[in-house]
């Protein structure tokens, strides 16, 4: 009676959006159906179907480090009123970066680490984990990932 809850929205009501096919819902027989919130907007998913809808099966929450760092495309920063801009995919996925030298960081472990695995397909042998420049690497993206 004196105020009201946001009630979190039923499993059929979610939807999220792909570049190609607009919005999508979770599939019934998916195991995050009945997941009625994500800390993250971001969905990767493995497969997509179309019926009565287009539904998305095998689907994981992904945040948006991994998101940027492990992502297909260019990385890209802008200033758009004022703000840095991370994006990623040509300007379709967009991230508010806290500041100009955070964007340039994130965007500078990309490409570390997008080098770091051309080397790795060019000598399979090397081990990232051995080598000082692969380790540093890898031990930055994972302190990123679990402190964000």
């Amino acid at each position: 009676s004196t105020g009201a809850v946001k009630m979190q929205p039923k499993a059929e009501e979610l939807k999220f959006v792909t570049k190609n096919d607009g919005y999508v819902h979770i599939h019934p027989s998916s195991v995050n159906y009945q997941t009625r919130h994500f800390e993250s907007p971001y969905l990767v998913y493995h497969e997509k179907i179309k019926t009565s809808r287009v539904f998305i099966r095998d689907c994981s929450m992904v945040s948006v480090y991994p998101l940027v760092l492990l992502g297909g495309g260019q990385v890209h920063i802008q200033l758009l009123k004022g703000d840095f801009v991370i994006s990623l995919d040509d300007g379709w996925i967009r991230f508010v970066a806290a500041s100009h030298q955070v964007a340039e960081l994130v965007k500078e472990l990309r490409c570390e680490l997008d080098q770091l695995l051309q080397d790795k397909i060019k000598n399979p042998s090397m081990d990232l984990c051995m080598c000082p420049r692969g380790s540093r690497i890898i031990g930055m993206i994972v302190k990123l990932v679990t402190t964000q």
